[in-house]
């Protein structure tokens, strides 16, 4: 049994969870995300559709010949590197092997490469001593400052 399985601080508790770090296009985001949706809620804590986004980065890769970018872009030449906008999509689930499929599932079904970049990472994910009217002068209810500015 892992150290953190009976970790309980005042502030609140840790509990085992899959992490799945996706690389994506920025555009396919939202896709996949409705798509993991429609088998799980991503819940953290008391919020659903939970993930995180990174900025966007690059990834590289150089196809080899049979692979669907030698197949289907005619003027690509096999072991040439090509260079794509990208971004890293993470979200985190309970330990549940069946959840993981189904998930894994909907993210295949969705995603626009044949062999997507997932890792799966055994991770704790924290969970605070829930108090939505704690005055606790750093909570963004009480800062003064409120929610950042929305992006979407």
């Amino acid at each position: 049994m892992s150290a953190l399985a009976d970790y309980n601080a005042q502030s609140g508790t840790l509990i085992p969870v899959w992490t799945l770090e996706i690389q994506t296009r920025p555009d396919d985001t939202d896709r996949i995300l409705d798509a993991i949706m429609a088998v799980h809620p991503l819940s953290y804590g008391r919020y659903q559709r939970t993930a995180s986004i990174s900025a966007v980065g690059m990834e590289t890769t150089q196809p080899e010949a049979g692979s669907t970018t030698t197949t289907h872009v005619a003027s690509f030449e096999a072991g040439a590197t090509e260079t794509y906008p990208m971004v890293e999509l993470k979200i985190s689930i309970e330990r549940d092997r069946a959840a993981l499929e189904r998930i894994m599932d909907a993210i295949l079904y969705v995603h626009h490469y044949e062999q997507p970049v997932i890792f799966v990472r055994e991770d704790w994910a924290s969970r605070a001593a829930y108090d939505p009217n704690s005055d606790n002068p750093n909570r963004w209810w009480n800062d003064g400052r409120g929610l950042p500015e929305r992006i979407v």
